[in-house]
């Protein structure tokens, strides 16, 4: 007699986007910013992202990474300039708008020598 078993659950489909990494000119304060962002479909519910401006001039720590947030290690967090401290998400759209607030401002700070 055949067993019925439970049925499994469907494998969710996810959706990646990793965009090539932005060069910023050194006139605006150099670096490189990259972005990762993993969606479960039909959702679009963020599953997984990460954040990053790099750049060693300002920074030499962390392997160049002055600002960062990834919910790496089960938990939001935010990095800067090498310290790491929780950071409650709310949603992907808000925390990429406050990135790119915070980045620009560093570079700006970085090309006007911290004035």
């Amino acid at each position: 007699m055949a067993g019925k078993g439970k049925a499994s659950k469907p494998v969710p489909r996810l959706e990646r986007y990793a965009p090539l990494d932005v060069k910023i000119k050194p006139k605006l304060g150099g670096g490189v910013l990259k972005e990762l962002v993993v969606r479960e479909l039909p959702s679009r519910k963020v599953i997984h992202y990460a954040l990053a401006y790099i750049n060693a001039s300002i920074h030499a720590g962390d392997n160049g990474r002055v600002l960062g947030y990834d919910n790496s290690h089960d938990y939001s967090h935010k990095h800067y300039y090498g310290t790491v401290t929780p950071d409650p998400f709310d949603s992907y759209e808000a925390l990429y708008e406050r990135f790119q607030r915070e980045w620009m401002d560093i570079a700006l700070r970085h090309v006007n020598k911290g004035k």
